[in-house]
């Protein structure tokens, strides 16, 4: 299992489903800018970077190069290619602004074009992880830096004097001795003639003069067009001749099509074709799931046609799954030993002879992504040619996935990445724009495959149901001396393979065997779970439910030894240290190096002390409020939350204010570290207050918003305030976009506690605060 240590390495976890990868194509070919700096046959380079990360292990590592990702018009606007996914984290800005930056392009005259599918040219384009800068910060400084320096040769050749003596500013390169300027648009085409400069000699800026990054004065560049209504989605995509379709899927996940009637579809306005589409047998990574799609003229004529079809399905293995019988299940072999995954100490002796037991259990339920926008795809299929028009967050994972799935070449795969309305990866599975593809050829037309949100909850990959138990053990003096973690819920691996009964090494070390807190004695257990659904990605994954637990266990521990639960939070984690974690086999560090992103307790303990003192911990509370704490580090980064709570006396529950320190490293743009974490805040308190997805003989029990609420405005926290720790001079970036959601809701659930006296253990709170 060693190669499901990545999740996006599970790309590699296809080849034993025979998935292999191919060859890519061009994707700047017709961008048409006159005096273009967009040369052929671009150079493959490594960066040469400051410090180690996981880039160079995913699936076809970093790019270098400017005549990649920069073109130069000749009236000087700059356009700066996007590779990776927009979905409201501002990685479409982010990163080309990092270009820019180095480049010392005026942003005014920049302009952001998103890349197609193409890893081959561009690298690993998963936006998923919360890796984007943490992996490109270094790599799009220097191609900036490459293309500052070939305009500066450039115009030290034309001007005759020594490349030492000019300088790129300000959209501009300037010869210090004469005064002598030329704009980047007079210089764009002897640029490209020069040879892009070695990585290793590169001179990047210092960071003291730098204009836009960490900076928080730019905007995201599409914020106009989506608050105009101008944003392109993937349902706003439209094709001459297309036609569009909804499919009725199979109810139960493994479940088959037996028959079908669509005389009545039919009949319907607008109807043109019902047909079959194809499935794959579970476990098939992202495949479709197959049943019988509904072909019309516009989408609601499509969904009435399936409204009236008669079909017959065999619901397979998983047609007994019901969630009340799954959970008993899960909470006995939570109370059995299971595979032990760290151990340290005599965790059997230190909890025999413990003066006190504290033992805590805690449920969380499938969760549904329930992106705003459903899953969409258009696919235009010609003989042996496709192209896609999706909302997906794997560019080149879907590229390969839409050539395997048609057996035809990859270079003959164009995928088109429209703005994401939410991804919190769901998207980065493409089972739809595999649909629309199977659809197009067999019609011979352009085809969008419409998911409703039924069709999103019902059919979906959803985050996993877990228990977790905890086991401390106490001392006289109320030191925890021993600490037992089962963990159980299914795997995502299972997903990729059949028979998986254990999480993944990456799983588990999002807040199981990575937990820091300094005790003598630790067990982490992994006991066995069988899936019985879609296990998918989902925001922050395991962490969710591990610091749910992890963090809920210190309230508790906190309240039996009549500790303050901030203090006893920061003495369970201990003194400043890097965690060696020696028995832990396969440790999941985020694919990151643990010599640049060692588990740092003493970053940990800052964003405790910070958090503690501006969201001004202890301060006095009117009746019916409380505060609650927690910490945990995901994503190579550090986040601790306080939430204020008011709960009124017929059990209302209200988020006056939520305070968030985060320690992500360097960092590029604040504003989207503020807007993350505020996002965070608002899906942490959703889905603690209603996240829930049920079953019953192996169907989904939720439909609509109407079952699976989300928060809305009047229920959101009143105030959510972001203190981001400094960065120090060598402290690489980390993730942003994922690890403000798991904190919160223990923080909510320990600050219910202090205004209630009333400890939850399973979520979603739905009415167990009523009274």
């Amino acid at each position: 299992m060693n190669m499901l240590n990545h999740p996006s390495k599970l790309r590699g976890f296809e080849k034993q489903i025979k998935i292999e990868n191919v060859s890519r194509r061009s994707i700047l070919k017709g961008l048409g800018l006159a005096g273009g700096f967009v040369l052929a046959a671009p150079i493959m380079m490594r960066p040469a970077l400051a410090y180690e990360t996981g880039a160079g292990q995913m699936p076809h590592g970093t790019v270098v190069d400017p005549r990649v990702f920069v073109s130069i018009a000749s009236d000087g606007i700059v356009t700066i290619l996007a590779h990776r996914a927009e979905m409201g984290t501002g990685v479409r800005t982010s990163l080309p602004m990092i270009v820019a930056e180095e480049m010392e392009a005026d942003w005014k005259r920049v302009r952001v074009q998103q890349a197609h599918g193409d890893e081959a040219k561009f690298g690993n384009q998963d936006t998923d992880g919360s890796r984007s800068t943490r992996h490109y910060l270094m790599p799009m400084r220097q191609i900036g830096a490459s293309a500052r320096t070939m305009l500066e040769q450039a115009a030290a050749k034309r001007w005759g004097v020594p490349a030492t003596e000019v300088k790129a500013s300000n959209h501009e390169v300037v010869h210090g001795a004469s005064g002598r300027k030329l704009g980047f648009g007079e210089l764009a085409a002897d640029a490209a003639q020069q040879s892009v400069p070695s990585v290793e000699g590169l001179k990047l800026k210092d960071p003291k003069d730098f204009r836009y990054l960490g900076k928080g004065a730019i905007g995201i560049v599409d914020l106009h067009d989506i608050t105009t209504g101008a944003a392109r989605y993937g349902a706003d995509v439209r094709l001459p001749g297309m036609k569009y379709a909804v499919i009725a899927r199979p109810p139960v996940t493994g479940g088959k099509l037996v028959s079908f009637d669509g005389s009545e579809a039919m009949k319907v306005s607008g109807v043109e074709k019902v047909v079959e589409v194809k499935g794959w047998p579970w476990p098939s990574k992202f495949q479709p799931l197959g049943g019988v799609a509904v072909i019309a003229r516009n989408t609601g004529a499509a969904i009435k046609g399936r409204d009236a079809l008669k079909i017959v399905w065999e619901d397979g293995p998983n047609g007994k799954y019901e969630s009340g019988a799954y959970r008993k299940e899960l909470e006995e072999a939570a109370r059995k030993p299971g595979l032990v995954v760290r151990k340290e100490g005599d965790v059997e002796a230190a909890l025999k002879g413990a003066d006190k037991v504290i033992v805590g259990e805690y449920f969380l339920p499938h969760l549904a992504h329930v992106a705003m926008e459903p899953p969409v795809a258009v696919a235009d299929v010609k003989g042996d040619k496709a192209e896609i028009w999706a909302p997906v967050q794997s560019a080149g994972g879907t590229r390969e996935d839409v050539a395997k799935t048609l057996d035809i070449p990859q270079e003959n795969v164009t995928v088109n990445v429209t703005l994401l309305g939410g991804g919190f990866g769901r998207k980065s599975k493409c089972d739809f724009a595999l649909e629309a593809a199977l659809l197009s050829k067999e019609l011979g037309a352009p085809v969008k495959v419409q998911w409703t949100r039924e069709d999103d909850i019902h059919n979906g990959f959803l985050h996993t149901v877990s228990v977790e138990r905890i086991e401390a053990g106490l001392d006289k003096s109320g030191k925890v001396t021993a600490w037992r973690h089962r963990s159980v819920a299914p795997s995502i691996a299972s997903t990729f393979a059949a028979g998986t009964v254990h999480q993944a090494p990456f799983e588990l070390g999002m807040g199981l065997v990575d937990m820091p807190f300094e005790i003598a004695n630790v067990s982490c257990e992994n006991p066995e779970a069988a899936a019985h659904t879609r296990i998918g990605w989902f925001r922050s994954v395991s962490n969710i439910p591990r610091a749910f637990a992890v963090q809920s266990m210190v309230g508790e521990i906190a309240h039996a030894t009549g500790r303050d639960p901030k203090e006893m939070l920061l003495e369970l984690i201990g003194s400043p240290r890097i965690l060696k974690l020696d028995s832990v086999k396969d440790l999941w560090n985020y694919g990151e190096p643990y010599d640049s992103y060692p588990i740092d307790t003493a970053r940990l303990r800052r964003v405790v002390e910070l958090v503690a003192e501006k969201g001004e911990w202890g301060r006095k509370m009117p009746k019916g409020h409380g505060l609650g704490i927690a910490a945990h580090r995901s994503f190579v980064s550090y986040i601790a939350t306080i939430i204020e709570v008011a709960v009124d006396d017929k059990g209302k529950l209200t988020v006056p204010r939520v305070d968030t320190a985060i320690d992500c490293g360097t960092y590029v743009n604040p504003e989207r570290i503020q807007s993350q974490i505020e996002g965070a805040a608002i899906m942490g308190l959703s889905l603690a207050k209603y996240g829930e997805i049920t079953f019953k003989d192996g169907k989904v029990q939720q439909k609509n918003f109407d079952d699976c609420p989300v928060i809305r405005i009047d229920e959101s926290p009143a105030v959510t305030n972001v203190h981001i720790v400094p960065p120090g001079p060598d402290t690489p970036p980390s993730g942003v976009g994922e690890p403000g959601v798991p904190p919160f809701a223990p923080a909510l659930i320990n600050a219910i506690f202090a205004a209630t006296g009333k400890r939850i253990r399973a979520l979603p709170i739905g009415k167990q605060l009523e009274t």
